[in-house]
């Protein structure tokens, strides 16, 4: 089963997605990002994936233009990052509206400014809000499999949303790790033949993306909300048939030494990986402590956040995006929301770490965590607090 060898995670990504045979690929380049548009223009050109590569001259139009082939019939693909996310954001949420399955690889980077390429969750956060499935990967071998599982999920009829796969900036991106791929005939019998809910064409013509009236509008963002909330079911059925299949189990929030654990900490991403490691020293010295890793962004999972904290006292909240002048960090600030009338909520402590790719080791989680578990309870606590800051 699959073929077993060591790439450039970005590389990887763009492998896994000529193995889903898109029709259409619409991007423009943009650090740290290039390396997966850039692999698959390669892969076209060689002809080993019969696709139209769309050279467009930025990342408004790669979207536009994946949203015009997405009307059309086509299975699409784009990627970007930072400030390539905020040239689309005009067309994002109607990209949602309309009901188009793009599968979007984002290559996560800090927004400017000051000017940085280097790695946060700040570009996702400033578009959380448009409609748009979001999931987290925390190393190579979730990349591929959420790239593959991204286009059975958006284009099931009971979902027809767009979808954007999250990989950290140069921390995957740029990372050769060891990988699993699958063969082309497993993908295929994975991932059936895209056949459009709708579609523009002159012999059968209808209307995508009208104006929407104050008599309508209402009743079309209700429906939308109802969609991506609706759409976990799916995500769920398609995480269990890769299981089956593959042998890799995915869910919302995932689990690492946390029998018996009163002390949490929830991170999401590639760092996840890292904190693993401080979990585990901690845990050969007896502190009792575990790790939630949150792949699923959007839709929130609300029910699995609430079983998974059960018994907790203490948890630790880590955000790479700050919500300027708000509560902290977007991630946080859900979180709070999530458990705000839940019985036995555990007491919440939210950092905000590793902006514009500040390197986090594993001795920083470890002081992270001594500083809550040891604190005085009766230190009045912040919202938030900024960990790793010069002059702090």
């Amino acid at each position: 089963m699959g073929e077993r060898k060591g790439m450039e995670i970005a590389l990887a990504a763009a492998e896994a997605v000529a193995l889903c045979k898109p029709d259409v690929v619409a991007a423009y380049p943009i650090t740290p990002n290039t390396h997966i548009p850039e692999h698959l223009s390669d892969i076209v050109a060689e002809g080993r994936l019969d696709a139209e590569f769309i050279c467009v001259e930025s990342e408004h139009s790669a979207l536009s233009a994946c949203m015009g082939a997405s009307g059309a019939g086509a299975r699409v693909f784009t990627a970007t990052s930072s400030q390539g996310l905020l040239y689309m954001a005009e067309v994002m949420s109607i990209a949602s509206s309309m009901r188009l399955p793009i599968v979007m690889a984002l290559g996560n980077r800090s927004l400017s400014g000051p000017l940085s390429i280097w790695n946060d969750h700040s570009d996702i956060m400033s578009q959380r809000d448009t409609g748009w499935l979001s999931l987290f990967a925390a190393n190579g071998q979730e990349v591929i499999d959420m790239m593959i599982q991204a286009f059975k999920i958006a284009e099931d009829r009971n979902v027809m949303l767009p979808i954007n796969i999250n990989l950290d900036g140069f921390q995957l991106t740029h990372v050769v790790e060891v990988m699993d791929f699958p063969l082309q005939e497993e993908v295929d019998a994975f991932l059936p033949v895209y056949k459009p809910y709708a579609s523009l064409h002159p012999d059968h013509p209808c209307s995508m993306g009208t104006l929407g009236l104050p008599e309508i509008y209402a009743e079309a963002t209700r429906a939308r909300e109802a969609a991506v909330v609706d759409s976990k079911g799916t995500i769920l059925k398609v995480w269990d048939e890769w299981d089956k299949r593959f042998g890799r189990r995915y869910e919302p929030v995932q689990s690492y030494k946390m029998k018996g654990a009163e002390i949490a900490m929830l991170t999401m991403g590639s760092m996840s990986d890292t904190a693993e490691e401080a979990i585990d020293a901690l845990r050969e010295k007896g502190v009792p402590i575990g790790l939630l890793k949150l792949v699923l962004w959007r839709p929130f999972p609300y029910e699995e956040l609430k079983k998974a904290v059960k018994g907790v006292k203490s948890l630790i909240v880590m955000d790479r995006c700050v919500s300027f002048g708000g509560p902290g960090g977007p991630v946080a600030s859900e979180i709070r929301s999530a458990l705000y009338n839940e019985p036995g909520c555990p007491d919440i402590t939210n950092y905000i770490f590793g902006l514009g790719g500040r390197d986090v080791a594993v001795e920083d989680f470890i002081k992270m965590i001594d500083k809550v578990r040891l604190a005085d309870k009766k230190r009045p606590k912040e919202h938030y607090e900024f960990y790793g800051v010069r002059g702090e």
